[in-house]
């Protein structure tokens, strides 16, 4: 009576392996568009380099990860601080209360393009203009205050 079953259970199997193991490989709609993942608003862009964990460098400060950072790939999935040591990658993040770094998310090129506050152009040149509007704010009159 199931004797059709036996013919056809090695091709079968041998069909479901071979379709299994192609949409394991096929790459996934959003790594193909080079897709934008949402941050939070509160999210900040600097450059992150980690030097020995929890010790980083953002945007050239010595700053530190939170106990439970997260540190989340391109491709959205978590990565080990100690695999990013001596790298600089641009990164969005997110400061808990106390001022330590607790998420992290690294850039691909299309988020790395997008306009997001907390990064100044790194450069060592400074214009005259710049160390005059400098001294100018520094020398402001206080507000009036308020009756």
């Amino acid at each position: 009576m199931n004797r059709w079953l036996r013919t056809l259970k090695t091709p079968l199997l041998l069909l479901t392996l071979c379709l299994t193991g192609a949409a394991c490989l096929w790459p996934s709609a959003a790594d193909a568009q080079g897709a934008v993942r949402t941050f939070p608003p509160k999210a900040l862009r600097g450059q992150l380099e980690v030097v020995a964990p929890p010790n980083i460098l953002l945007n050239g400060q010595p700053k530190r990860l939170s106990p439970g950072a997260r540190i989340k790939g391109t491709n959205n999935l978590i990565v080990m601080s100690a695999s990013l040591v001596g790298k600089k990658l641009l990164v969005n993040y997110v400061t808990e209360p106390q001022g330590l770094i607790h998420e992290v998310w690294i850039l691909n090129p299309a988020e790395a393009q997008q306009k997001r506050a907390g990064l100044d152009t790194l450069t060592n040149i400074r214009f005259e203009s710049d160390l005059q509007r400098a001294a100018d704010q520094r020398r402001s009159p206080e507000p009036p205050a308020t009756r």
